[in-house]
């Protein structure tokens, strides 16, 4: 049945809409950071305007920019590998494994990412400073595994129920071991959901920054609190907020849509048992 022509038009004006209200936060971060700082609360405001890289140039030549990106690509790296590897191997045994208890463990996994980081920031930070975690980038890992592994855990498991038994059954009798069976047959089917779990556990490792403020000093920051740097107390430089914010959400932007369909495919698949 044919919809309507004034149905079919309010359609796609609501999804315009709601797309301009989704892009309108990052058009303006990006045009901010090409204003000069007296320009940026210039009355009234002024859409027309010389752009200009200064803010650009101050961020790039800051002299600790290189430790603080490494510092954010090896704990975002290494804490998604480390959560891949711990989900995957802990959604396959409460999906394969009946044993007591197996329906709370799953349901309660879940309910711990339900908790808001900035909660976790003084218990962390007492347990941390007992354990000499603190300042360290492994403790930094270390809690962004913790953080990231219930949903890990969640997504995967849904992966793991959508593959028959009867594949692994058939890799055993050609003669594979357990090992074998869960790294050529299964984890090639969990491809999907592997992507997924992969782009928003590093998108937290990479952009979160309540944590690493409390847990972090000069030698162990990382690119979101570095952004905190410009907010002194004598005022904000929003020209140098705006451009370091807009490096920072580039190489999530981009390993984003490079993954698009590999998004898409995990949350509508590895969410829905059967």
């Amino acid at each position: 049945m044919k919809r309507p022509l004034l149905l079919v038009v309010a359609h796609y004006a609501m999804l315009v809409a709601l797309g301009l209200l989704c892009v309108a936060p990052i058009a303006l971060i990006f045009t901010t950071s090409l204003r000069q700082q007296v320009h940026i609360f210039a009355e009234p405001l002024n859409f027309i305007f010389m752009p200009t890289l200064e803010n650009y140039r101050a961020v790039l030549t800051e002299d600790n920019l290189g430790r603080y990106l490494g510092n954010s690509l090896f704990v975002g790296v290494i804490a998604t590998t480390i959560t891949l590897v711990l989900g995957c191997m802990a959604a396959y045994g409460l999906a394969r494994f009946r044993f007591p208890g197996r329906s709370a463990v799953g349901y309660t996994t879940l309910l711990l990412r339900t908790v808001p980081l900035a909660v976790l920031a003084i218990p962390v930070f007492m347990i941390w400073s007992q354990w000499q975690l603190v300042n360290s980038l492994w403790g930094l890992i270390l809690l962004y595994v913790a953080v990231n592994l219930p949903f890990t855990i969640w997504l995967l498991y849904g992966f793991v129920l959508q593959v028959p038994v009867e594949l692994e059954e058939a890799a055993a009798i050609d003669g594979c071991g357990p090992v074998r069976v869960f790294t050529k047959v299964l984890l090639p089917l969990m491809g999907p959901g592997l992507a997924a779990a992969s782009i928003f556990t590093f998108r937290i490792a990479w952009n979160e920054f309540i944590l690493a403020l409390v847990l972090t000093d000069r030698q162990t920051r990382t690119l979101p609190v570095a952004a905190s740097l410009f907010i002194t107390d004598m005022g904000v430089d929003w020209g140098k907020v705006m451009a370091m914010g807009s490096l920072i959400a580039i190489p999530p932007l981009i390993f984003t849509f490079v993954a698009a369909r590999q998004i898409i495919t995990g949350m509508t698949a590895g969410a829905v048992k059967g």
